[in-house]
């Protein structure tokens, strides 16, 4: 009886390509869908943080479980380690999330995540105010095409919704430079700790500050809400929150982070379109035009860096 033929190292690696291609697609689109849930749930009478604490109240045991899971057999973290995890919990989970969640009542979905999406503007802006990191003149138009798109739809949204747009704009920027901040430090540690260990601790540091202020801001009679937002909720924290980022770091286990990055460009046009399909948001030439201009500059700045 003969021997199976041994397969080939290309036939093993484009399966798993594939694979990551995939979980790269589906952790984006998923990501994007949390704008579109935290549009439904409002639609039921809930606050911004009512609603993200229950979103963090659901999503805190898998983010304990994925720490303790990516920990085994590592060496405890120490006093310094364990306090940079807390400071990148409050920055890139607690605070993002809630003044997300808070610009949300005031802005289209869409809206909300171009701005989200110019994260990797800011990240290059604050390197420079920072650490004194020279872009380049490719890198200076990249931003300005991206901010270009961001003010076309902001503008236009203006006229027609009003001042409110200014502050829910507003808001999900000052997210979005939080967040920032969490890229600009997190490297270090992610070498040092691991990338799933510190998103399990950053995460879970993340949920706690949520309940507690919850707990704090608001009486317990406000967590007596509509049986849709807890399902909504459920949604957003398994769907739209644990699930992408495990599947985004498996995409770039398979693929790399610059092809994972490239391929979340799908996420502002997913949202776009549940916007338009699931919350019955306007489609313009001007929302189209600035989503271009937003897609063509952060392109830009991923192939110059």
């Amino acid at each position: 009886m003969s021997n199976p033929p041994l397969q080939s190292p290309a036939g093993v690696a484009a399966p798993r390509r594939l694979q990551g291609l995939v979980l790269a697609l589906c952790g984006a689109m998923a990501f994007s869908g949390k704008a579109i849930i935290v549009k439904l749930a409002y639609r039921h009478g809930v606050d911004a943080l009512t609603l993200i604490m229950y979103r963090m109240l659901f999503a805190l045991p898998f983010f304990v479980a994925l720490a303790w899971w990516a920990g085994r057999g590592q060496a405890p973290m120490g006093a310094h380690d364990r306090w940079v995890v807390l400071g990148l919990g409050f920055s890139g989970y607690y605070l993002a999330s809630t003044l997300d969640f808070m610009g949300l009542q005031y802005i289209t979905a869409s809206l909300e995540r171009l701005i989200l999406y110019l994260t990797p503007t800011i990240v290059l802006l604050l390197g420079w105010l920072r650490f004194g990191r020279r872009a380049s003149r490719a890198q200076w138009l990249a931003l300005g095409v991206s901010y270009a798109g961001v003010l076309l739809v902001f503008g236009r949204e203006v006229q027609l919704e009003g001042r409110q747009v200014a502050l829910g704009a507003a808001l999900v920027f000052a997210s979005t430079v939080s967040y920032a901040f969490y890229l600009l430090y997190s490297g270090e540690y992610v070498r040092r700790i691991g990338s799933l260990r510190l998103t399990g601790w950053a995460s879970g540091v993340a949920c706690v500050l949520c309940i507690a202020q919850f707990a704090l801001l608001r009486p317990l009679a406000a967590a007596q809400v509509a049986p849709q937002v807890l399902w909504l909720s459920m949604l957003n924290a398994l769907l739209c929150t644990v699930a992408p980022v495990l599947m985004v770091m498996m995409a770039i286990e398979r693929i790399g982070p610059a092809v994972t990055a490239q391929l979340g460009m799908v996420g502002p046009v997913s949202t776009i379109l549940m916007g338009v399909v699931l919350l019955g948001e306007p489609f313009t030439g001007w929302l189209a035009a600035g989503t271009l201009c937003v897609l063509a500059g952060v392109g830009l700045l991923a192939r110059v860096r």
